[in-house]
């Protein structure tokens, strides 16, 4: 355990307060018409976002993603129809899931890139008789 002065607590309160301060969620909403969900700060600005980047959301309905309730803090979002839940900081760093959901998404997009050495390597790999099956070790 570390031993801090009061000096030192009321300081690095101060700093988390202060950092904490625009980043709590003042009301959500889901914009059918673009799409997105909507996240009004009490700083004044507006994120927005396609539920589908975001864990919990990827296969929601529309009638899923109304209401949205904002934790009493501000800094969660709640969609009881889903029994999902957003850290408000961490999507203004551009986290929309855990680091193994946010993995797996962007392993999904990579194996959807295409490029000439990708291509050609399919190729080859069907002139020997496709990929090798995997076997037990």
């Amino acid at each position: 355990m570390v031993d801090l002065s009061n000096e030192q607590f009321d300081a690095a309160k101060a700093r988390g307060d202060a950092r904490r301060a625009g980043l709590r969620a003042e009301s959500a909403h889901y914009d059918a018409g673009r799409n997105r969900i909507v996240v009004c700060l009490t700083s004044g600005v507006e994120i927005g976002f396609p539920p589908a980047c975001a864990q919990g959301l990827e296969n929601a309905k529309p009638a899923d993603l109304d209401p949205i309730e904002i934790t009493p803090a501000g800094l969660g979002l709640h969609f009881p129809k889903l029994d999902a839940d957003l850290y408000v900081p961490a999507l203004l760093e551009g986290a929309l899931g855990s680091a193994n959901w946010m993995g797996g998404a962007m392993g999904r997009k990579g194996g959807k890139s295409r490029s000439a050495r990708k291509t050609a390597a399919a190729r080859e790999n069907g002139k020997r008789g496709g990929r090798p099956r995997n076997t037990a070790a």
